[in-house]
């Protein structure tokens, strides 16, 4: 049996073991993933424990993105480039490599699921977190006529913008939003306490859509909040949760999962 997990505080809601059953019940595989609860500053402890109990793989979820990224041996390119780590392999000979998953899946959730444009649209990004810096790049390789940061501590979105040199890549103060944005995601982990990024309203327009990294069985706080005055185009992180799965997966195994088949089973509740 192969044992994997993820780490995270909180974890609790996490649907990754379900979609990682899922696809190793696709090819006959035989896993156990586990659910880890990290305790502040004992990241590298967990892992640690983790390894000595036979775990071969595992993901990483907030806060630890950027400890995962520091603790491993070797970095795709993905990672190296991004600072940030979500998915770590154990090699045969003991050493960790990290990747980073989380860019792609976005990017592949918002493009073949939704089907949103990402080519010369105006993007909004909310959150200086790892999972921001984490998916910049990928958003960047779309070809966006512009992509921007917005963060309540405003020195964390000027830190992870002066990563990129790239004009259309800019940090935003609360008194810059002149207009709205074509996409506006939510990075952030407000809406795991129930709140919402404090973002002046006027970056929402008539045709803004609005995406949440965050997922939930119920329309989260933040999608809510971008529908107060009209609806409009809406989606949650479940699919981007279920694309850099697939990837992490076929990082362990070297399979490519349906992944269409595992959204339609989690959209409707069946884990």
């Amino acid at each position: 049996m192969t044992l994997l997990a993820v780490f995270g505080n909180p974890i609790d809601h996490s649907r990754s073991p379900a979609i990682h059953e899922a696809f190793a019940e696709q090819f006959g595989i035989d896993l156990r993933y586990e659910k880890i609860l990290v305790q502040p500053g004992l990241f590298n402890e967990a892992v640690q424990d983790f390894c000595d109990r036979g775990g071969t793989g595992f993901n990483i979820t907030v806060p630890c993105k950027l400890d995962a990224f520091n603790l491993v041996d070797l970095h795709d390119r993905t990672a190296q480039t991004t600072g940030v780590v979500n998915t770590v392999s154990l090699t045969e000979t003991g050493e960790l490599t990290g990747y980073n998953t989380d860019g792609p899946g976005l990017v592949r959730d918002l493009k073949t699921h939704l089907n949103w444009r990402l080519e010369d649209r105006k993007i909004l990004v909310l959150g200086a977190g790892g999972a921001v810096q984490g998916i910049m790049a990928s958003l960047l390789s779309e070809a966006p006529s512009e992509l921007a940061i917005w963060n309540r501590s405003a020195h964390k979105a000027i830190d992870i913008a002066g990563l990129f040199s790239d004009s259309r890549v800019t940090a935003k103060v609360d008194s810059e939003f002149t207009s709205s944005y074509d996409l506006v995601i939510n990075g952030t982990s407000a809406g795991l306490s129930g709140s919402v990024p404090l973002v002046p309203r006027r970056v929402l327009g008539p045709e803004t859509h609005c995406y949440d990294m965050v997922y939930g069985s119920d329309k989260t706080h933040f999608l809510k909040w971008c529908c107060l005055d009209q609806a409009r185009p809406c989606a949650d992180g479940l699919g981007m949760l279920i694309e850099q799965a697939a990837l992490a997966f076929s990082i362990w195994f070297g399979r490519e999962p349906d992944t269409h088949q595992v959204f339609t089973q989690l959209s409707h509740g069946s884990d």
